[in-house]
């Protein structure tokens, strides 16, 4: 656990550890907003992934979506160190006993995420990042992530909000015969779904937001841009400019395929 990805794994792990244990059972909800909710796994979760965050790196950021913003103990020396914490990407899947989820752990420093790690709890694997390069973990043994658009399947996020509307809705697409001719789409409402583009699983994965601070995104992403995948913003530009939001493409073809449909 030396380094930052080793730690960012041995987190997420930590974190999927306690949501397989909590699921299906009786857990207490905590209502976010009209439709959102968090669970006592959720904020247990998060806990445990402080926990092994805290003790190895006392002087960093911690933001959790549950707990907020923590602050380190560092003296202020140096660039600052920010880890992004989403504890159970997927809340609503999970509540309702369907096993599609990610636990999503993230390190910012020096402007860009430097390590990160998403790990899938029912599948017991994780992919992670040390920022240059991506793997996926089972049992302890790591391979490369190689991303593959021949599945043909787009990930689109339906969920809201929606700040580039009426021009753009991940929606419209369903209707478009160009798309539909072309890609087949799924929707599985979890992040989880941005790593297995990086994986070679989905061809490419689409979402409107404003993802710059996101906890949800921030692991995703890493994990796509290391693996070689092309990532940007919803109008082509670089990601978190323009108009924001996401595509994140196994391949240029893909992308450029995407990008047209959308504009």
């Amino acid at each position: 656990m030396n380094t930052d990805g080793e730690l960012a794994v041995a987190a997420a792990e930590a974190g999927a550890a306690v949501v397989l244990d909590r699921y299906g059972t009786d857990l207490a909800r905590f209502d976010k907003a009209p439709g959102d909710f968090a669970t006592e796994a959720d904020v247990e979760a998060e806990k445990a992934i402080l926990e092994i965050l805290r003790e190895a790196r006392p002087g960093d950021v911690v933001v959790g979506e549950e707990g907020g913003r923590s602050e380190g103990s560092s003296d202020g020396v140096g660039p600052q160190r920010e880890w992004l914490v989403d504890p159970l990407c997927g809340t609503l899947n999970y509540a309702a006993r369907t096993m599609l989820v990610s636990v999503n752990v993230a390190l910012r420093g020096g402007g860009r995420t430097v390590a990160a790690a998403s790990a899938d709890p029912f599948a017991g694997e994780v992919f992670w990042t040390d920022g240059d390069r991506a793997w996926g973990r089972t049992g302890g043994r790591d391979e490369p992530l190689a991303p593959d658009a021949s599945s043909n399947l787009v990930d689109l996020n339906l969920d809201p909000p929606f700040p580039n509307a009426p021009a753009f809705r991940a929606a419209r697409l369903l209707l478009d015969d160009g798309f539909t001719g072309r890609f087949r789409p799924r929707v599985i409402s979890s992040t989880l779904a941005v790593a297995w583009v990086a994986a070679g699983r989905r061809a490419a994965y689409i979402t409107d937001g404003h993802l710059g601070d996101s906890v949800h995104f921030a692991a995703g992403i890493a994990l796509c841009q290391a693996a070689g995948c092309v990532v940007t913003a919803l109008d082509g530009s670089p990601v978190h400019s323009g108009t924001q939001g996401l595509i994140a493409a196994a391949d240029s073809d893909t992308h450029a395929a995407l990008l047209k449909l959308i504009a």
